[in-house]
């Protein structure tokens, strides 16, 4: 019985894990070539495409340089809570870091990809989840745009909705 619990246990356990992995399409084009980004050690990478840096982590996990890795926890956050992250966040010291707006976080999609749909070399710790922009809904102000990063579907959130976040910059 113990060895039948055992087994099941790590049958359960690879079928897991083997759905968490990443999928991506062989016969769709890439959209976020890893060629097209300039990674740092400091935890930010570039995109040579569009001139916006990007913290490699989702917010609130720390860039491990020596393992390559992201660090801590990812809070979810409401919209103004995510607002004042940004306004306070010093990533690579860095003091000017801001929410992206709908078409800045688009630009990061991995379209070729799901769970997630993104660059899993360049990005890293990205959650299965939505993320913030900070593009508000037109005719509903106390909704604002998120991508879901599953699926790298987009939709309306309340505000007081508890979201992801991964942060931008424009280099200078």
């Amino acid at each position: 019985m113990k060895t039948r619990i055992l087994f099941s246990l790590a049958v359960f356990s690879a079928s897991f894990q083997l759905a968490a992995a990443q999928t991506c399409y062989d016969g769709a084009d890439t959209t976020t070539p890893t060629t097209r980004f300039t990674l740092n050690d400091d935890g930010t990478v570039l995109d040579t495409e569009t001139g916006l840096m990007w913290q490699r982590c989702s917010y609130g996990q720390v860039y491990d340089s020596d393992t390559e890795t992201c660090a801590g926890s990812t809070p979810s956050l409401n919209w103004q809570e995510a607002l004042r992250g940004a306004e306070n966040d010093t990533t690579a010291d860095y003091d000017d870091w801001q929410v992206p707006n709908i078409k800045e976080l688009a630009s990061i999609l991995e379209h070729s990809c799901t769970e997630p749909s993104i660059n899993e070399e360049v990005f890293l710790g990205t959650k299965l989840q939505n993320y913030w922009t900070n593009t508000s809904g037109v005719s509903t102000m106390s909704s604002a745009w998120v991508y879901q990063f599953d699926s790298g579907l987009n939709s309306l959130h309340a505000k007081t909705s508890d979201v992801y976040l991964r942060l931008v910059r424009y280099e200078n």
